[in-house]
């Protein structure tokens, strides 16, 4: 389907925003947008498109409050999940470029109290670099139900119970999706640099950025209800606000479409313009470090990497109770596509696959 295809394809070109095609190519998104919506009863979502430093086009589709009817805009606030681990590895790499850390150095040269059981005695350190690539063999997970209590552990709950926890691969021998270990490098950031997570990720990326909308974990005003998956008789249950506390680090970041549009077009700043990193740090993070087990797609230094069609594409999905988003952008074509949905069975990569592949 090349509907949303021509709407990136209008971006990439400036000079034809107003042009009779460029506006076909809305109109034909929208009209998709709208049906899938209908089909599987989405309650909202909020799409961006980016070229360069430009946030072309932005529009809300659907119910931010299915109660209260309150629409979805661009400035409708979404819980960001995994989202938040992009700029957890920001953090980590400022702090490398500063001379405060090393990718290479073990965790425990930082978190003094860090240690698990190792695989295999022939395992060796988890290093740094481990933490923000999935590349560690940590567990998914730190140990506490969360995902079904949806309490999650606090700091000091995590650094009492990883020493009892169990790596499942040597590392840097196998992929391993982990929170757990996104949340340890969030603890290297607070430990190097004296600042808690929190007011160094608003110091130091998200106020240089200009993204004052999004925080951490914070339940303010404007934030779309979170929605469980739809009910044989259509309806949905809104999910409770939850704080993830320890595991901010790998998903606590909420955030909308214009702000993630700043974010985006950083990341295609050349020289230090970026206001968080030299360009040749942030594309050092783009490219791939860690192959994913099928050896289909990879992971950069806190960034998912995928290649399909000659073209190679940055970012990250999120997902958390009643929320589902994706950033998605090519640094060769410096576009980038944001969506961002608040129902557990929205299909936000999927549009946004389509939107960086179908041109």
């Amino acid at each position: 389907m090349r509907t949303l295809g021509l709407l990136l394809a209008c971006a990439a070109s400036l000079a034809a925003q107003t042009s009779p095609e460029t506006a076909a190519g809305i109109r034909l998104f929208e009209a998709w947008l709208t049906e899938q919506m209908d089909y599987r009863g989405l309650p909202g979502v909020a799409v961006g498109v980016v070229h360069d430093q430009r946030l072309v086009w932005a529009k809300g589709f659907g119910l931010a409050d299915l109660d209260k009817k309150t629409p979805v805009t661009e400035k409708t606030l979404f819980r960001m999940a995994s989202n938040t681990k992009m700029f957890t590895a920001i953090a980590v790499l400022q702090l490398r470029d500063e001379g405060k850390l090393r990718l290479d150095d073990p965790v425990s040269k930082h978190l003094p109290w860090f240690r698990v059981k190792p695989s295999s005695e022939d395992d060796g350190p988890i290093t740094v670099e481990h933490l923000i690539t999935h590349g560690s063999g940590l567990p998914r997970e730190a140990a506490s139900p969360y995902w079904t209590s949806f309490k999650f552990p606090t700091t000091a709950e995590i650094r009492a119970t990883v020493p009892a926890q169990a790596a499942a691969y040597g590392p840097d021998t196998r992929w391993k999706y982990s929170n757990l270990a996104v949340s340890l490098a969030g603890m290297v950031v607070e430990a190097v640099s004296h600042i808690p997570y929190e007011e160094y990720l608003r110091t130091r990326i998200l106020q240089p950025l200009g993204m004052a909308a999004t925080s951490l974990d914070k339940d303010v005003p404007g934030v779309a209800v979170g929605y469980g998956r739809r009910m044989p008789d259509r309806s949905r249950q809104p999910m409770a606000f939850m704080d993830t506390k320890g595991l901010g680090p790998a998903a606590g970041l909420t955030s909308n479409v214009e702000d993630m549009a700043r974010f985006v077009s950083a990341q295609f700043r050349r020289g230090k313009a970026s206001g968080i990193l030299a360009f040749s740090t942030l594309r050092e993070m783009h490219r791939v470090r860690m192959l994913e087990n099928d050896w289909a797609s990879g992971t950069g230094l806190g960034f998912q990497v995928n290649r399909a069609g000659g073209k190679v594409t940055v970012g990250h999905g999120g997902s958390l109770a009643g929320y589902k988003t994706q950033t998605s952008f090519r640094p060769a074509e410096k576009v980038g596509v944001i969506v961002l949905t608040n129902g557990d069975d929205s299909l936000p990569a999927q549009i946004a696959a389509r939107a960086m592949d179908s041109r």
